[in-house]
């Protein structure tokens, strides 16, 4: 094997295995034009001799470069990791690298760089002059919650995708899941079980992912012709302790169950729920949203609606190598394309 400084070219391989350059490369990229001897005997010639494409020179070639750049807002959101570890498992899998850049946003500024355009600018420019610099195929934007998105013009140079938000632009498309239809779920579930006084620990008013999921909430209310109280909601700001401020304004309306609109704040919930000698599953029923990993270690475990937050990388992933592979046509308006979530039901809803 040769050393990092004498990197095997496509011809030695070719040479090696006593076949064409374009036969070695036919069975790199998985074309079906090969048989099964020949291509076994590049495959084993390849892992040999460690082989490496270079990419940056395939894509002087063809103007084409085979690198993908994904931008997220922060990687220590609890969204984030199984987004792009999908998204970069799929590209790998159909020789596309990826290059990943932490904005570090909410690391930085908290929740005050939402509106703060400069704040943004500042790091986001700079980042994608980068990117572009490196000539990527295209870039894929991974947010840290959903809300429409309006960073890449309608004349920018490459192809964009928008994951877990909404573009501003139809020239861009958007994976997202279906946030109304899981607010719409969990409030029939609890109906099915004979609640009929549902309040909400809600999450901040503003917020795309509030907005979406009181829709279903009213949604679901309404086909049950239950009259629509704005007592029984609470806006919390997603954290565990507004959990627990909002169940004690809540308790005292006289709800029989609470849906909280994520699973920290319905732990912060039970925290209160616990102190005051009310139990989750008999006295009131609790369900949340996320399946964050904390829902199924409290006690009792908590029913809520689980975010498929590896099929949303993989789906744009997908999509975006279609795109990149002019599988589809990219002059057209991209669409939005919204995966559904499903609920996990355990032990924290009791029929009445």
């Amino acid at each position: 094997m040769k050393g990092f400084d004498e990197l095997v070219t496509l011809k030695e391989i070719a040479r090696m295995c006593d076949v064409s350059i374009t036969t070695v490369s036919n069975v790199l990229n998985g074309k079906p034009k090969v048989s099964e001897e020949t291509r076994q005997r590049v495959l084993e010639v390849v892992k040999q001799t460690g082989y490496q494409p270079n990419y940056f020179a395939q894509g002087m070639r063809k103007q084409k470069t085979r690198i993908i750049g994904i931008i997220v807002e922060d990687l220590d959101l609890f969204s984030t990791p199984p987004i792009v570890e999908a998204i970069m498992a799929y590209c790998d899998d159909n020789n596309y690298r990826t290059l990943l850049i932490n904005l570090r946003l909410y690391d930085k500024w908290q929740d005050t760089w939402y509106s703060d355009e400069k704040k943004i600018q500042s790091v986001l420019q700079p980042t994608i002059r980068e990117l572009l610099s490196i000539k990527v195929d295209g870039i894929m934007y991974v947010a840290g919650h959903c809300r429409d998105i309006n960073y890449f013009m309608d004349d920018f140079k490459i192809p964009a995708i928008i994951v877990y938000a909404l573009s501003a632009s139809s020239r861009f498309p958007s994976v997202v899941f279906d946030d109304e239809k899981g607010g719409y779920d969990i409030t029939k579930y609890l109906i099915s079980k004979g609640h009929r006084k549902i309040g909400v620990i809600a999450g901040s008013a503003n917020n795309l992912h509030t907005q979406k999921r009181s829709l279903g909430y009213q949604k679901a209310l309404f086909e049950e012709q239950i009259l629509f109280n704005p007592d029984w909601i609470k806006h919390g700001d997603w954290e565990r302790m507004s959990g627990y401020i909002q169940a004690e304004k809540i308790v005292k309306e006289g709800v029989t169950a609470i849906f909280c609109m994520n699973d920290l704040m319905a732990a912060g919930a039970y925290d209160y729920l616990y102190e005051n000698n009310i139990t989750v599953g008999q006295d009131i029923s609790i369900v949340g949203y996320d399946n964050n990993e904390i829902s199924e270690y409290l006690r009792p475990a908590l029913t809520t609606i689980d975010i498929p937050l590896k099929k949303i990388g993989k789906t744009a992933a997908e999509y975006f190598v279609k795109l990149l592979e002019d599988e589809l046509d990219s002059n057209e308006n991209q669409e939005i394309i919204k995966l559904q979530c499903n609920m996990v039901i355990r032990e924290s809803v009791r029929s009445i």
